[in-house]
């Protein structure tokens, strides 16, 4: 994958959202709505770090990806929590996620579970085998309304 396509699968990343448990009113009354902003981490020789907006990769470059996400709707008792999926573009390897609270898939969707208790037949999952991230946003979090979500890869 060229720069460009890496840059535009990045960016264009389709970011799934579900209901946690909630019921058939409230999924109807709330709608959830979410950004992605991609940016890559550039060294400037000494220890400073800087994020610049995305506009192409190189192999080898840490990127690190922040998804905002908007609900509107449902307020109060009504409020359920729900679920963020983000399928990861083969050109990027997972690194981390900001918060330690994600279930990863390493095949594709089918089964999640936490990095470290996966298994790749014989092997444990590592970072770079991760294909799919989803959080669960609490009730208590989704109360708020609004929240932000971010995670490094490394471009392969």
């Amino acid at each position: 994958m060229k720069n460009g396509e890496i840059a535009a699968a990045v960016a264009a990343m389709v970011f799934g959202i579900m209901p946690l448990q909630a019921p058939v009113a409230a999924q109807a009354a709330s709608a959830i709505a979410t950004r992605s902003a991609v940016f890559v981490e550039r060294l400037d020789g000494g220890n400073t770090r800087t994020l610049e907006p995305a506009a192409s990769f190189r192999r080898g470059e840490r990127i690190i990806t922040v998804l905002t996400w908007e609900r509107s709707g449902a307020s109060g008792s009504e409020d359920t929590g729900f679920v963020i999926t983000n399928p990861l573009p083969r050109a990027i390897a997972f690194q981390q996620s900001a918060a330690d609270d994600q279930d990863v898939s390493v095949d594709g969707g089918r089964t999640w579970g936490r990095l470290g208790e996966l298994a790749l037949g014989n092997r444990l999952a590592t970072p770079e085998d991760v294909t799919h991230i989803r959080w669960r946003i609490s009730p208590a979090v989704a109360a708020r309304g609004y929240g932000r979500i971010a995670y490094s890869g490394i471009v392969r």
